[in-house]
């Protein structure tokens, strides 16, 4: 039986780079795979891309994809093992649902990965939706600077100083954002 994944985690966890190593082991056996990533990153340009220096082509969906359509038609045409999404917290709750059917319906395993939560500690939106409904999550683990397991993403201005409003989404790196511990957190947050 094919389930849903949802591996999750502050950002510096090595998401994109375990995508990455799933696909190649996946193609290794000889076995079709389907990478999906988010349009709205656009430091991506149709590519999933890790920190280290690995990346693979891939499809690009924004809110009104219908991505169980795509699958589907692409399942047609050359039968899919497995399909990865990159970036997962930018799905929508439908999307979520049109993933756990490629699972359910068509029996094709699906690895979503993608941060928890936001830069104030608010759930995304289609992580909100993975961690209600995914048959298996998994916590990737990153570290913050005192060694603590990093589970939160603070927002930094170019001075480095947190930022505490905003809209919910703004792409960026280590330029924009640190991992950091709860109390670590809390601390720039409220300093």
């Amino acid at each position: 039986m094919a389930k849903l994944y949802f591996y999750y985690s502050s950002m510096n966890a090595g998401k994109s780079s375990s995508l990455l190593q799933a696909d190649f082991n996946y193609r290794e056996r000889g076995m079709a795979t389907m990478l999906w990533t988010a349009e709205l990153d656009t430091r991506s340009e149709g590519m999933v891309r890790s920190r280290i220096g690995l990346d693979a082509r891939a499809h690009l969906y924004r809110p009104e994809t219908q991505i169980l359509d795509d699958i589907r038609a692409a399942h047609a045409v050359t039968p899919l093992d497995c399909v990865l999404i990159d970036e997962a917290q930018f799905l929508t709750e439908a999307q979520v649902w049109q993933v756990a059917a490629v699972a359910d319906e068509i029996g094709i395993p699906v690895l979503c990965y993608g941060l928890r939560t936001d830069f104030q500690g608010a759930l995304f939106p289609g992580s909100a939706a993975l961690l209600g409904i995914a048959d298996a999550l998994v916590e990737l683990k990153a570290v913050c600077h005192c060694g603590r397991k990093a589970t939160m993403n603070l927002r930094v201005g170019e001075d480095g100083k947190a930022i505490k409003e905003g809209e919910q989404t703004e792409i960026g790196g280590n330029d924009r954002y640190l991992a950091l511990c709860r109390k670590h957190f809390s601390a720039a947050l409220n300093g």
